[in-house]
């Protein structure tokens, strides 16, 4: 037991997509807080996903030291968009405990919001990234082409983005090839450690660390052989950094330096 207390004290993670303002996290987040330090994740990117979130998720984290905030407005409440949430994004985006926009994408598996209406806000998303000089964080189900046909229109029309990410991470490996020569990143949350998650493993072994992230995607999610417990939480991030190092055939420090030097890189942490 000491040996592992001392091995987690080495370790600096950065949980690069969590919804800590979502409940039950956000009514002991102090308590979830305490026990993410106690397992070595030291920093978090707290992701909103419509207006009401994203300013919950910018006040938390100027609230607690080494937390930030990412805004955007969800695929699925794409209808919502309007002039007014635009400008208010913009305004949150000011604030320097902001470093990313997101999450924004496509999402034609549930298709809560018309396939159009997606596309419209997705590119006002890339277009408020590129005018505020911030990373987008991408989501994107069953719709990778058309992600990454708005992608490239983009660029090719307006240049580059700072920073492109695949949160949680479900595609082929000769996707993740895909989004790699475009310069992009993914980042992997637990769902590589489910059994059935072959695809997944497949693609996770074809990213280097120097473009890899790891995320909870919290309260969803937990790991394997935390499954079980239905309340995902920043801690238990542990379990995914010690998969995917095995993967990698690496030492879980090394494994942890790297992957959080890219984070820190990434969303320009100042950690």
């Amino acid at each position: 037991m000491l040996a592992s207390v001392i091995l987690l004290s080495m370790i600096e993670l950065i949980d690069t997509h969590s919804h800590l303002v979502y409940e039950p996290l956000a009514g002991d987040i102090e308590n979830v807080l305490a026990r993410s330090r106690e397992a070595g994740v030291a920093g978090w990117i707290n992701v909103g996903t419509d207006p009401e979130h994203n300013q919950k998720a910018v006040d938390m984290a100027c609230k607690f030291e080494n937390m930030y905030a990412a805004i955007g407005v969800h695929p699925h409440y794409a209808d919502q968009l309007n002039g007014e949430i635009v400008t208010e994004l913009k305004q949150l985006a000011a604030n320097e405990k902001v470093i990313a926009i997101g999450e924004t994408g496509l999402d034609f598996h549930y298709n809560l919001s018309k396939k159009s209406e997606q596309r419209r806000t997705f590119e006002a998303h890339l277009h408020i990234a590129r005018e505020m000089n911030l990373p987008v964080i991408i989501h994107t189900r069953e719709a990778f082409d058309d992600t990454m046909e708005i992608l490239d229109n983009f660029i090719r029309l307006n240049g580059n983005l700072k920073g492109v990410v695949f949160h949680c991470y479900s595609e082929t490996a000769e996707r993740a090839r895909i989004i790699l020569d475009y310069g992009f990143y993914a980042s992997f949350t637990g769902v590589v450690t489910f059994k059935n998650a072959d695809t997944i493993r497949k693609a996770a072994q074809v990213v280097p660390v120097e473009r890899m992230m790891i995320e909870t995607d919290c309260p969803y999610m937990s790991p394997e052989p935390m499954r079980k417990q239905k309340v995902n939480e920043p801690a238990l991030m542990i379990h995914m950094a010690k998969y995917l190092a095995e993967l990698k055939n690496m030492e879980l420090e090394d494994f942890a330096a790297a992957v959080t030097q890219t984070s820190k890189s990434f969303f320009d942490l100042p950690l």
